[in-house]
């Protein structure tokens, strides 16, 4: 159909950096980022493993009453979030530990959402961030709202959407990435497929040949990325971001890449998942990639990570004051925060579960 624009995509995911830390063929991108932004980019990944390991133990400590693990998924997340402005918005679902480390969101902050205070998420607004959306998908349709917004008023900022693998099996995520291809939206959606919906893989989840040809029968760029290369994840996320800046519309990224924790920390992945999966891709981890990279043209020395490795600590301590020994919030709450104000059948909820409490005390 004339005027109809058409694209391509290509199955096998744009990289980089090799598992080894050698550089790939691909010539279609820059690798040549400045030294001090090469090593922020690892700074970054370091801390963002620490602090999910911490938020984990906390969690298992009976600190937290949930969390969702990002080990493995760091380079996707720095690499996505790094390369655009402060400006724009992310909205995260609820793994994007990475991403709300660069935006500036806080230890104490980040242990408010997974204690289920009521006040989790409040400041992040503040960072252009969206606050974490546990509903699988949704958050997609937020994104294009905004996006739509931004381009009604007559700004120049995107919006950067984090989903997982699963979510694209929602419908909401249709209806966000019609509505933002429809009306050229300036939106980039990323999507991590760390190749397990929970316990549902990946290729019971669709019959095409990857997430990222989706993106042709909306209307827009399907592109595959290797999720565990920092590099290639802010090459390709900065591209879309500069076409949705020009007018050009949105981008679905699909950033091939692994969890390689549980689901959340209430989940037991060896009840479905193969050891020899999980040993193949921590042969790919993201982070011993990069160092290696890093090594091989003289930007990662001793003193770059004995400072990921004191911030990472200073950060670590942050966290586990905000949390240990924080006093328990009254259970009542979490019918007080839903509503301005409460409706009739949430303050008869909310009564009787004060009487049964008081009886148990």
């Amino acid at each position: 159909m004339a005027g109809v624009e058409t694209f391509d995509v290509d199955l096998e995911p744009i990289g980089l950096v090799a598992p080894d830390g050698t550089p790939t063929p691909e010539d279609r991108y820059r690798r040549d980022l400045p030294p001090e932004t090469l090593a922020w980019l690892y700074e970054s990944m370091v801390v963002t493993r620490d602090l999910d390991t911490e938020l984990i133990n906390l969690q298992r400590q009976g600190e937290l009453a949930l969390y969702a693990s990002c080990r493995g998924q760091e380079a996707a997340q720095i690499g996505a979030a790094a390369c655009l402005r402060k400006t724009d918005w992310l909205f995260p679902q609820y793994r994007e530990i990475g991403a709300f480390l660069l935006r500036g969101i806080t230890p104490a902050q980040l242990s408010a959402v997974w204690r289920g205070s009521w006040h989790g998420g409040l400041g992040f607004t503040d960072k252009c961030v969206a606050p974490i959306a546990i509903p699988i998908g949704t958050h997609t349709l937020h994104a294009v709202g905004a996006a739509m917004a931004a381009q009604r008023l007559g700004e120049d900022s995107v919006t950067l959407a984090f989903l997982g693998d699963g979510a694209t099996s929602e419908g909401d995520v249709h209806e966000a990435l019609n509505f933002a291809a429809v009306y050229r939206a300036p939106c980039v959606f990323f999507v991590q497929n760390n190749q397990w919906a929970i316990s549902v893989p990946v290729g019971r989840q669709m019959a095409g040949p990857s997430i990222a040809h989706r993106a042709i029968g909306y209307g827009m760029p399907g592109i595959r990325v290797d999720g565990n290369d920092v590099l290639a994840c802010f090459a390709v996320t900065a591209e879309a971001a500069r076409r949705a800046r020009a007018g050009g519309g949105p981008t679905l990224i699909e950033a091939v890449t692994y969890r390689m924790g549980p689901h959340t920390t209430s989940d037991d992945p060896t009840r479905y998942r193969d050891p020899d999966e999980v040993a193949e891709w921590a042969a790919r981890d993201p982070i011993t990639r990069y160092r290696a990279y890093l090594e091989s043209v003289g930007v990662w020395t001793p003193r770059l990570e004995e400072r990921a490795t004191a911030r990472a600590t200073r950060l670590r301590g942050e966290l586990r004051d905000a949390v240990v020994g924080a006093a328990d919030f009254p259970v009542t709450d979490m019918f007080d925060a839903v509503y301005h104000d409460i409706t009739p059948d949430l303050a008869a909820q909310r009564d009787e579960l004060a009487a049964e409490l008081a009886r148990e005390a």
